[in-house]
């Protein structure tokens, strides 16, 4: 089953921006708290892409488009082999769309849930690659506030790749983010200090406790603190202090120690930069080349021959989604003008908050950006090229320098 649609659209027109029309939609793969996933192709190029798209009246409603058009501004600017890479993004009346890297391994949530279990040596290989994303969101002043197994997506060769931003921050030189973020299991124990008035502010390391806390729980099949997203901040800090984590007998004394320097609760102490885990020990043998390179093969590698993810999200935008993707043109084309709109005041500041989404959305076309990156070093090498030839060709022509007798 499949959300195919047979109608065949040109190529794109490099004067116009990508759209809905550009891509063949294949299947449904997920969900989130904003938004749903399928499996596109590009018309043109072939490509296999991963496609979001939320819809715009959910998101006025429910107070989310800021962080929609944050998490835009945020990935254009990145691109890394640890990232799910940003490729396009474009609107229409119903829906805002994001394009993005296709990973087919599913996400180490999906894998914990089919009773993976990951070794030490696989493990140690992920908190290396993803170290390496960290350190690239620090040169960007980037924390991403939300680092945890379901977040974290497995390519074919399985390899990890970040994701989600929705939630990230960006601090400016020597400043620090203030507003309280992330999933509660997986949060950092300064972000629940009480505070009189505006919090007194953290940094990069809260990321690395979340890594911590997504290693050991990726070991172990649990997390190290027992909570819920449900439970109160007062009574989760009381946990940090009085519960300290268990390390089966099992497990060596190597990674036991690296999980106790990222699972620690004094900031001071605790390792918060990729420099500080390349110094220790037990990364004394990482080729960092290598792992950048995607050259070391992870442990675990992900059933090619099956979607890495519940087949039931398919079947939900198929029979329960009331407006489902691969209608949506014939939908949009029966729409009339005046459709949900009754003269109300509240719908008319409903349509002024969708205006504003419409006008504020940022338009994104990644390989447009690299075509155009390379034309402009063509150009400016040919220039540089032309200029040396004219330069060859005035040596060439110097008359040699008469010499008087003397």
């Amino acid at each position: 089953m499949g959300l195919g649609q047979s109608s065949k659209t040109p190529v794109e027109d490099e004067s116009n921006d990508i759209n809905f029309d550009h891509f063949q939609i294949l299947r449904a793969i997920g969900k989130g708290s904003f938004g749903k996933v399928c499996i596109v192709q590009k018309k043109d190029t072939k490509k296999m892409y991963a496609m979001k798209y939320m819809n715009k009246l959910k998101c006025v409603e429910r107070n989310e488009v800021r962080n929609v058009l944050k998490e835009l501004q945020i990935m254009k600017n990145l691109e890394h082999p640890f990232l799910v890479n940003f490729w396009y993004s474009f609107q229409d009346e119903e829906d805002m769309f994001m394009v993005v890297d296709l990973l087919l391994g599913g996400d180490l949530r999906y894998h914990l849930q089919q009773n993976v279990h990951f070794s030490e040596k696989t493990v140690k290989l992920y908190i290396s690659e993803l170290a390496l994303a960290l350190g690239y969101l620090r040169t960007k002043r980037i924390i991403h506030r939300d680092i945890k197994p379901d977040n974290i997506l497995l390519d074919e060769h399985g390899h990890v790749h970040l994701t989600d931003f929705n939630i990230a921050a960006i601090v400016k030189e020597d400043l620090k983010a203030t507003s309280i973020a992330g999933t509660k299991p997986y949060m950092a124990p300064e972000l629940f200090q009480p505070s009189e008035g505006s919090h007194p502010g953290y940094s990069f390391y809260v990321d690395w406790w979340s890594l911590g806390i997504t290693a050991y729980e990726l070991l172990r099949g649990q997390r190290p603190f027992i909570m819920r997203s449900s439970t109160p901040a007062n009574e989760i800090l009381q946990t940090f202090h009085k519960v300290h984590p268990t390390y089966p007998l099992a497990w060596s004394l190597e990674i036991k120690s690296l999980l106790r320097k990222l699972v620690c609760i004094d900031v001071e102490q605790r390792i918060s930069c990729l420099a500080e885990l390349q110094d220790l020990d037990y990364m004394s043998d990482v080729n960092w080349d290598a792992v950048l390179s995607k050259q070391l093969p992870p442990g675990f590698i992900p059933n090619r021959r099956r979607l890495n993810c519940d087949p039931t999200f398919e079947l939900e935008e198929m029979i329960l989604e009331s407006k489902p993707l691969h209608k949506k043109k014939k939908r949009l084309a029966k729409k009339t003008k005046d459709q949900g709109s009754d003269g109300s005041p509240q719908n008319g500041q409903l349509q002024l908050r969708l205006d504003n989404v419409q006008r504020d959305f940022i338009v994104f076309n990644r390989e447009k950006s690299k075509r155009v990156a390379v034309d402009s070093e063509s150009s400016v090498l040919s220039t540089a090229e032309r200029n040396k030839a004219i330069e060859d060709g005035q040596n060439n022509n110097v008359e040699p320098a008469a010499y008087t007798s003397g």
